[in-house]
């Protein structure tokens, strides 16, 4: 699905046309899972797109359905988009995990056909009831473990197997005919901090750019990529003064690597963008630095989108948006539109979930050997996801959810899950605890694994790890298969 489009010179619009415009390059999102009057109107007057967050989605699929059909019903051209990546962030499978996994595992794997088949079964998914754009896959490369918002929904911390795994995926999910949209344009794996809370910073040459971040945008982009999305962070050596989203330069880079489809605004709300200046100011810097759809936010009332409308009327009017550059945006999203739900290449064979179970069960590390598991526990120690993850299922159905903060450890043997354990000084203290007793225990790591902070010990050396590589579906099973084999039952 390559999306391209040379916009020409037309004559000037009047006031109604301006404000049409203004509207056609928003991606909004409305709270509760029913369209409200005041959006069907905003819809009707040329609103460019819904995109679906957590409240939006009660979990039952026909709920989707219907609420894309009522969107469609006003107006027909809507894009309809969430963020269905696979593995650990899912919106249509938060009751039961997704039913596919997700990229670190799939990188791990490293067959790129899987990869496709598996970009092609989340587009099939996504199709079946209506959703004509997925705010995936993520072409970031995790060069930092103590990444806290890209982890485990990276294909790799290697650019090339990483670049591999895009582009199969942006194939693979194009294919079913739903558009893709690659972030976080420059490259967010090299951070510390997540851009939904503030504002991070890449520090790193062009070079290491060149090298590390940029390969898989290059790749998505020669797989013929509908959308890229932005970052909100600051690169000094690109711009020292403003964030991607908002920076002509770093935005113009992409551009100069030849990607001609619709940049996507990451969500305007986020404190990475918006702090400071406001949603309807920070929307105009980024339609003048180059982006061309602005995804508002989640739970937005309408009034917002009127109040973005009019301030991007506003810069229009004043000379500090100009009229061509909202025409070429406008242009650029249209064009996306009218690709949206026409499949690029040849479907594959669907991907079985036996095939995709004992695939994953490759991707898993372990740590030392497994212990005698009979008549183990499964306790989960419960830590907030990160706001990209948001809630939902992840890892076995346990015995017994604590908080890691006054965990106690029971009697007998325990399989303790966990997620990114060595961020986190209050599951490191528990996992030391469990490292003293000397009844069998294992440790299983549904994130991005890193060094056994605080059970580094000579007592934890005996402690296994399994490291998943992420959650989903295919891996909970086959952890399951795991403890089983170690005597587990339940």
């Amino acid at each position: 699905m390559s999306v391209s489009v040379n916009p020409r010179p037309t004559a000037p619009e009047d006031a109604a046309g301006v404000e049409r415009l203004a509207l056609q390059v928003q991606l909004a999102s409305f709270e509760g899972p029913r369209l409200a009057p005041e959006w069907s109107a905003l819809l009707a007057e040329g609103l460019g797109g819904i995109c679906l967050f957590g409240s939006n989605l009660t979990g039952d699929r026909d709920d989707v359905a219907d609420l894309v059909a009522d969107i469609r019903r006003v107006r027909p051209a809507a894009l309809v988009g969430l963020d269905e990546e696979g593995g650990d962030v899912t919106r249509l499978h938060i009751r039961a995990a997704s039913p596919v996994p997700g990229a670190a595992v799939l990188g791990r794997i490293d067959d790129a056909d899987l990869t496709a088949s598996v970009g092609r079964a989340v587009g099939t998914d996504l199709a079946s009831v209506g959703i004509d754009l997925d705010l995936g896959p993520v072409a970031d490369v995790n060069s930092n473990p103590d990444n806290p918002v890209i982890g485990t929904r990276s294909f790799a911390g290697d650019p090339a197997v990483a670049g591999r795994h895009v582009a199969a995926w942006v194939r693979g999910l194009q294919s079913a005919g739903v558009a893709a949209c690659v972030k976080h344009f420059p490259g967010h794996g090299d951070t510390a901090q997540d851009s939904h809370l503030m504002l991070p910073v890449l520090e790193a040459e062009v070079a290491v750019l060149e090298r590390r971040e940029l390969p898989p945008f290059a790749a998505a982009i020669a797989a013929g990529a509908a959308t890229v999305m932005t970052s909100h962070l600051v690169v000094p050596v690109l711009d020292d003064a403003l964030p991607a989203t908002f920076s002509a330069a770093i935005l113009g880079r992409l551009r100069t690597m030849g990607f001609e489809g619709a940049i996507v605004s990451d969500a305007l709300d986020m404190a990475g963008a918006s702090a400071g200046r406001g949603i309807p100011a920070a929307a105009v810097l980024s339609l003048a630095a180059g982006a061309d759809l602005l995804c508002i936010g989640p739970d937005k009332p309408a009034a917002l989108v009127r109040e973005v409308q009019a301030a991007i009327v506003a810069a229009v009017e004043d000379g500090s948006l100009p009229l061509q550059r909202l025409r070429d945006a406008a242009a650029r999203t249209a064009a996306v539109q009218d690709r949206a739900g026409h499949p690029a290449g040849t479907p594959g064979e669907p991907v079985t979930a036996e095939r995709l179970r004992a695939a994953t069960r490759t991707a898993f590390d372990l740590e030392g050997a497994l212990p005698d598991l009979t008549g183990a526990r499964v306790l989960s120690l419960e830590t907030e996801a990160n706001i990209a993850v948001g809630p939902g299922r992840w890892g076995v159905d346990p015995d017994l959810r604590v908080d890691p903060a006054d965990a106690g450890l029971p009697d007998g043997p325990l399989v303790v899950q966990v997620r990114d354990a060595h961020r986190r000084t209050d599951v490191s203290a528990v996992l030391a605890r469990l490292a003293e007793r000397d009844e069998p225990a294992l440790v299983v790591e549904w994130g991005w694994p890193g060094p056994r902070t605080g059970w580094d010990t000579p007592a934890g050396a005996h402690l296994a790890r399994l490291c998943t590589w992420g959650n989903s579906r295919p891996a909970i099973e086959a952890v399951e298969e795991m403890l089983r084999e170690a005597g587990w039952r339940r």
